[in-house]
């Protein structure tokens, strides 16, 4: 009866020992650098030795903070490199193992289970990082840990049986420490695993919420921007940000002076002002990002101001800085990284939609037939997919996300084509990509396109005509199928004329479709009547298709004699 009231006394010290493996974990996903690196595919050197460091700190702090039990210890160690094995893999769990136990081994604390206790330690890392596979794969991860922990605590009282002597002494300690700490360190790295994916799937959420206020206020201040970047637009785009925001203040600037400015402030930071902080300035001659944490950086000429710290991010056009937006608060050094991010994600898409009011500025000087083309090339639900899915990367990988808006910027730019009666075959395949990069971002492997030219791609073509027939082989092929498909684009050029063909491996269409297929529900009538107009009804598209096996779209296009 002794050993057993020995046995829970020890797993009540084990178990009150969970604080401590709180903090570890919280710090592990709360610190961002060691959250980064967790979430790393491929790891450093450096990412590495950090893990190792940390996981092994852990393991070793386990044994000095351990319980004293005939001549042996009844510890934590286990749970700093097993949780290492299974959160950061086969490396970084086997070494942290080995200097754990070497170190328990070394300071022979517990005499005559050192070595035991060694070899326990660097075999349950060992499983641990055998487990990884199977541990990244398991939907209910704190429990595979909790199950794993405790086999692998089974494997210890086998090991100190079969090497600890003298065995009768070996026998007797197992008996009062083996339930204890069975129990006790599959707890706690089954409560280690527990919280750590807490705290990320909390970050998680706090990230989807991010993008999804940004994507909202986008979505609201849309027709602002698009009337141009000017004071009035500015002011009622800063208000909409000021609303959803918990900030101080809102104001944009172009590169002299204040356009507007909402919030805490705007009695003394009114528009038309010349640009005060030498932050300001620098963002726009830079293009970078500036933060200001006290009342010296925001440089405000009013001495009672309640602004204390802001962020700063340049406002793009063309890859130009043409003004700021600016985020405030009313605490010195209360810019967390939550705010860049959210103020950095607003700017990209912000700065899209001053892209895109440039191009309707430029839209309103084509002819009214050109106009209508270009129109029926925009599909607006194409345009808020592609900014959602932008939104959804900012936080995740700012560099993809950054690409995206390029292909973007690029894939509408090219709609000013139509002001040009031809452009070069190379240009349009540019214009393809772009496309094709959105689309690969949303839908992933599903999506693919492979070229087959053969000939000078200096070839004179009318704009928009092949990137319209690759969308709808996308929308209409590709995209309500439930496999991954494909789409081809053949073209050869001959002496007089560039034969091509656009396939797909998509849905296909009966024969009643396919009759009816140049109406705008699909978007080729469009190129149909534009090749027809401007080289006669021969030119006309050809189209081929079989349900379940896919859709040919044939044209040709005769020589420019400018090119």
């Amino acid at each position: 009866m002794r050993i057993i009231d020995g046995a829970w006394g020890i797993l009540l010290s084990l178990t009150s020992q969970g604080g401590l493996i709180v903090v570890f974990a919280i710090i592990l996903f709360r610190v961002q650098p060691f959250r980064k690196i967790i979430l790393k595919s491929h790891k450093t050197v450096l990412n590495y030795l950090l893990l190792i460091a940390y996981f092994s700190g852990m393991g070793i702090l386990g044994t000095y903070t351990g319980i004293p039990v005939q001549g042996a210890l009844a510890n934590s160690r286990i749970v700093g490199v097993f949780v290492g094995g299974l959160i950061g893999g086969p490396l970084v769990g086997v070494v942290s193992a080995m200097l754990a136990g070497i170190h328990r081994w070394a300071i022979d604390i517990g005499g005559f289970t050192s070595l035991a206790c060694m070899i326990s330690t660097i075999a349950e890392g060992c499983l641990a990082a055998l487990l990884h596979p199977y541990f990244i794969r398991a939907k209910k991860k704190w429990l595979f840990g909790l199950a794993s922990g405790a086999v692998a605590e089974m494997f210890q009282m086998v090991i100190i049986l079969l090497v600890a002597r003298p065995y009768s002494a070996a026998v007797e300690l197992v008996s009062l420490i083996g339930f204890p700490m069975i129990v006790g360190n599959a707890l706690g790295i089954g409560m280690f695993i527990a919280i750590s994916e807490t705290l990320f799937r909390e970050e998680e959420r706090i990230a989807a919420r991010q993008s999804q206020k940004i994507l909202e206020i986008a979505g609201t201040t849309l027709p602002f921007f698009r009337k141009g970047y000017t004071e009035e637009q500015a002011r009622k785009t800063a208000q909409v940000i000021a609303k959803e925001l918990s900030v101080a203040a809102v104001a944009f600037t172009n590169r002299e002076i204040i356009l507007a400015h909402v919030g805490i402030g705007e009695d003394h930071h009114r528009p038309g002002m010349p640009i005060q902080t030498e932050m300001t300035r620098n963002a726009i001659l830079q293009g970078s990002v500036q933060v200001a944490h006290s009342k010296q950086d925001i440089q405000c000429s009013q001495e009672d101001c309640p602004l204390l710290s802001a962020v700063i991010v340049p406002l793009m056009y063309s890859n130009t800085p043409i003004g700021t937006l600016k985020l405030y608060r009313e605490r010195e050094y209360a810019i967390s990284e939550v705010d860049i991010e959210v103020a950095k994600g607003l700017a990209d898409l912000l700065s899209l939609q001053i892209e895109l009011s440039e191009l309707d500025k430029r839209e309103r000087l084509l002819s009214k037939a050109r106009l209508r083309a270009l129109q029926s090339q925009i599909n607006p639900h194409f345009l808020f997919n592609a900014m959602n899915t932008i939104s959804s990367l900012i936080s995740e990988d700012s560099e993809k996300a950054k690409d995206l808006l390029l292909n973007l910027s690029d894939y509408y730019r090219s709609r000013l084509h139509l002001a040009k009666e031809f452009i070069s075959l190379e240009s349009e395949i540019e214009n393809i990509n772009a496309y094709i990069a959105i689309e690969q971002a949303r839908f992933g492997p599903k999506i693919s396109v492979n070229y087959d030219i053969d000939g000078d791609t200096s070839f004179l073509i009318p704009p928009l005509i092949l990137q319209p027939l690759v969308e709808n082989a996308i929308k209409h092929g590709l995209q309500k199928s439930l496999h991954p498909g494909s789409v081809t684009i053949y073209v050869r050029i001959e002496q007089d004329e560039a034969h091509i063909c656009i396939t797909d491996d998509g849905v296909g269409m009966d024969a009643a479709l396919l009759s009816n297929i140049f109406d705008e529900s699909h978007g080729l009538d469009n190129v149909h009547q534009r090749l027809i107009n401007l080289y006669g009804i021969e030119y006309g598209l050809k189209i081929e298709s079989t349900v379940g096996e896919g859709t040919k779209v044939w044209l040709k296009i005769p020589r420019n004699t400018e090119s």
